[in-house]
């Protein structure tokens, strides 16, 4: 997802508000028109659809760009754009829908994803012809929900550590083998290189304020956060051993002080340590490694997860990077579905996202795109290669229940009181534990 760290930190406070919003919401959702009225081209003979999204200057240009070329191979059809920024987004999808308003076609993150299909908003994609062949199954899995498929994934990324060679090299601490590696190792060589740069460069940035990194964990332990049937599936003994190493690289100075820590997570991406060559490894999506290799201004690696061979299974999961849905109630269903057909499998989309919206799940139009990528963007899709040739994704992470997206910012705000030291790791756990159970209406 192209989103940073610091938005996530940022806008999880009206994560509880979006959540707690959509569970309001009756089951409705309509055409294209605003006012809930269909609109059909002002009887030019037209079908108009709406199509909404989130995200960039550059990604309004370049849907725009896609938009029109879809058009010009469906004559019949115009699509109309919805489109604001991260921070806002659910929150006006909410409303469109509380309106009867919905977008007949709209982007989805599969922390909400449960949310809009358990109260009939959103249509099973399987009835609908759209052409999902050229997706591997477990990219497919990710919008699935009881069998019946709501999202289709735009394409994939994976949440990985971002190493700077340089910084290792300056230090002279040797960088680590990530097909091998634990998680001590991991602590060990981050306080290593903190040590031989005279804390001029840390060795970590903090990690637990952000719960992917958890997923991760809890995966490598044969856990999930989430289970298929939407339950909590991690121990409470697990999240507050993963705590308590990250408290632990504190006292280790592997990572920074807990204000320092505290101030780099609302940096984001640009304020990150390794953004700004204070800092050898950090954790991100995979699609970041453009914006921080271009901050940083040298190239910089991506690694496995540390503890990927030391504990019988792999952490790391392809997650969708978004996903589109179809609206329950469009009155237009044939040509929403043409038109998702399309920013699924044309190559002319596909050549203009490059991997805008991720990796392309499409397998045909990311082999085609590969060459047209930067260098960076190639480092990330060589890594989801290697990954998925070495079968690191063992299984599908299953579609996270309501509620979810409240995670969040109950990670952050545990996690600031385990590292100021106002709670132990075991009590933070159990606060964790409790607080998502409450979320998800456990």
């Amino acid at each position: 997802m192209s989103k940073s760290m610091s938005r996530r930190v940022r806008r999880a406070g009206s994560a509880a508000v979006v959540t707690l919003a959509v569970v309001g919401l009756a089951a409705c959702s309509a055409t294209g028109g605003s006012g809930g009225k269909s609109t059909d081209g002002g009887g030019d003979g037209k079908v108009t659809i709406k199509f909404s999204w989130w995200g960039s200057d550059s990604r309004v240009t370049s849907t725009q760009q896609i938009i029109a070329a879809f058009e010009a191979e469906h004559p019949n059809i115009h699509v109309e754009p919805v489109n604001t920024s991260w921070d806002e987004y659910f929150e006006k999808m909410n409303v469109m829908a509380a309106g009867n308003d919905l977008p007949d076609v709209m982007t989805q993150d599969d922390r909400y994803l449960t949310e809009y299909a358990t109260r009939g908003l959103l249509a099973d994609l399987g009835s609908l012809d759209i052409d999902t062949s050229k997706v591997d199954s477990s990219v497919l899995d990710t919008g699935k929900i009881d069998g019946k498929l709501y999202g289709i994934a735009s394409g994939v990324n994976v949440h990985a550590v971002v190493a700077d060679p340089q910084a290792f090299k300056d230090a002279g601490v040797t960088m680590p083998d990530d097909k091998t590696w634990t998680w001590d190792d991991y602590s060990k060589i981050a306080a290593q290189l903190t040590k031989a740069t005279g804390g001029k460069v840390y060795g970590v940035q903090n990690y637990s304020f952000i719960e992917p990194v958890l997923e991760v964990y809890a995966r490598q332990h044969g856990q999930e956060m989430f289970t298929a049937d939407g339950k909590l599936g991690i121990s409470q003994d697990l999240v507050a051993e993963w705590f308590q190493r990250s408290a632990d690289q504190i006292k280790s100075k592997a990572e920074p002080s807990a204000s320092t820590s505290t101030e780099v997570q609302s940096a984001g991406v640009d304020g990150s340590l390794v953004a700004t060559n204070k800092g050898g490894m950090a954790w991100f999506w995979s699609n970041q490694l453009a914006a921080i290799q271009k901050d940083a201004g040298h190239p910089l690696q991506l690694l496995r997860a540390p503890g990927d061979t030391e504990f019988g299974h792999t952490g790391e999961y392809l997650r969708a990077a978004m996903s589109y849905s179809v609206s329950a109630k469009s009155k237009h269903p044939k040509e929403a579905a043409e038109f998702v057909d399309f920013m699924l499998n044309s190559q002319k989309a596909g050549d203009i996202n490059l991997t805008d919206r991720g990796l392309p799940s499409n397998l045909d139009v990311r082999t085609a795109i590969l060459p047209k990528l930067d260098d960076a963007d190639k480092t990330s899709a060589a890594f989801i290669q290697e990954l998925t040739d070495d079968k690191v994704f063992e299984t599908s992470k299953p579609v996270p229940p309501k509620g979810s997206g409240e995670v969040s910012d109950i990670t952050g705000r545990v996690n600031s009181d385990v590292i100021f030291g106002k709670k132990s790791a075991q009590d933070a756990a159990k606060s964790w534990i409790d607080e998502v159970n409450k979320a998800i209406g456990q």
